[in-house]
């Protein structure tokens, strides 16, 4: 028992089990494959949204810079 809390501190794939977090979109575990997503239909969901102008990033008229 010993032998093995001793490996999976010291193991350099301990840092790589650590939990992916949760999905963004559905809030399930995410998944290595389509990290920080659980699939591809939530990745795929956020692709759409980003697309289509959901997520945008507010601006205001004095933030151009290269108005001379």
């Amino acid at each position: 028992m010993s032998q093995e809390s001793t490996r999976s501190t010291s193991s350099p794939s301990a840092a790589s089990a650590k939990p992916a977090g949760r999905c963004p979109i559905c809030r399930r575990p995410a998944t290595a494959a389509v990290r920080p997503f659980c699939s591809p239909r939530c990745r795929d969901v956020d692709l759409h949204r980003w697309l289509s102008g959901s997520y945008v990033i507010p601006a205001t008229e004095g933030d151009e810079d290269d108005v001379e």
